[in-house]
């Protein structure tokens, strides 16, 4: 019996073992796509008791500076609806602990490593880069450029183009290392500061940083952080990361991981969907530890659902008007 035509060219179903998702970022090649954001899975030690940090595409740890630093007054956490507020103020032993106690620990253990960091001037994060330029284990770095900047008073270096480029041009001559850089969404104009870590040498943009927010008791009378105010994360900041990824995406030719609110597949979806090549996720550890290797198995699983043999099919595949 001859096999009718529709027979021979159908394509057997696609199953969630099957879906490759492996991505590419800049000379990154990820496994797949979800990644932790800086700051809520510490330095990725602290998850090995939920799930081995292989699963990840890319473990990003807390931000690591110079000197070490005690961070904000307390409290540093306050909860809002649908979202966290926070002023942390970047604690961390500093580099000499990161590199002699903390890397050794680390390395290998994750399938790509990434270092965020902060400087107090340009010529700080160039330093620092330039201390773990061809540390063993280490896979690339994320500049965090919403710290206060010293030289020019106490705005972000994230708010002036002009010295994002100067800032990722100087990181991009101190070291070899693929360079990821950390936007913050308090700006004017995101494409423009995207442009100028592009121009700078930038290999990626994350994005984004948190909003500026506060929380207030108002039977007390009393602020709900240390600091007054802080940065919002969590599932209250997702439309607005959605908008500045597309942004971004729409106007700048850069490859862009996706920050902001991301608790489940469908949230990374939404993100690869405007064009993200890969998303992190960040407060959503705090109820759900597990919550990077699960969001892995729930993207095998939606795609094959959807026919999606890999997940660079559903990149950037929003259909507008």
């Amino acid at each position: 019996m001859t096999t009718p035509p529709a027979a021979r060219t159908a394509h057997p179903a696609v199953t969630p073992e099957s879906v490759d998702l492996s991505v590419e970022i800049g000379p990154l090649r990820l496994a797949n796509p979800v990644m932790t954001a800086s700051g809520t899975a510490g330095l990725g030690l602290e998850m090995e008791p939920f799930w081995d940090l292989s699963l990840a595409g890319a473990v990003v740890v807390k931000t690591i500076t110079k000197l070490p630093r005690r961070g904000n007054p307390m409290p540093r956490l306050a909860e809002t609806a649908s979202g966290l507020l926070n002023s942390i103020g970047l604690p961390n032993k500093g580099i000499d602990h990161f590199v002699d106690v903390v890397l050794p620990k680390l390395a290998g253990k994750a399938s790509c490593l990434v270092v965020n960091l902060a400087g107090g001037s340009v010529a700080e994060f160039a330093e620092l880069a330039a201390r773990l330029d061809g540390r063993p284990g280490i896979d690339a770095l994320e500049l965090n450029i919403s710290c206060p900047n010293v030289e020019g008073g106490n705005l972000p270096f994230a708010r002036d183009p002009t010295v994002v480029e100067r800032l990722v041009a100087q990181v991009r001559r101190a070291t070899t290392l693929p360079i990821v850089t950390k936007l913050s969404p308090n700006v004017d104009d995101i494409a423009a500061v995207a442009r100028a870590a592009r121009a700078g040498g930038t290999d990626a943009i994350s994005l984004i940083n948190t909003l500026l927010g506060m929380s207030v008791d108002w039977r007390t009378g009393r602020p709900g952080l240390g600091t007054v105010v802080g940065g919002l994360s969590g599932p209250a900041v997702k439309p607005v990361a959605l908008r500045m990824v597309y942004e971004v995406v729409r106007n700048v030719d850069v490859p862009v991981i996706g920050i902001g609110g991301i608790v489940d597949a469908d949230d990374a979806l939404e993100f690869l969907t405007v064009g993200a090549s890969a998303v992190q996720i960040g407060t959503a550890h705090y109820r759900s530890p597990d919550v990077v290797p699960r969001v892995v198995e729930g993207l095998r699983e939606r795609l094959a659902a959807a026919g999606r043999r890999r997940v660079a099919e559903q990149i950037g595949t929003l259909r507008v008007g």
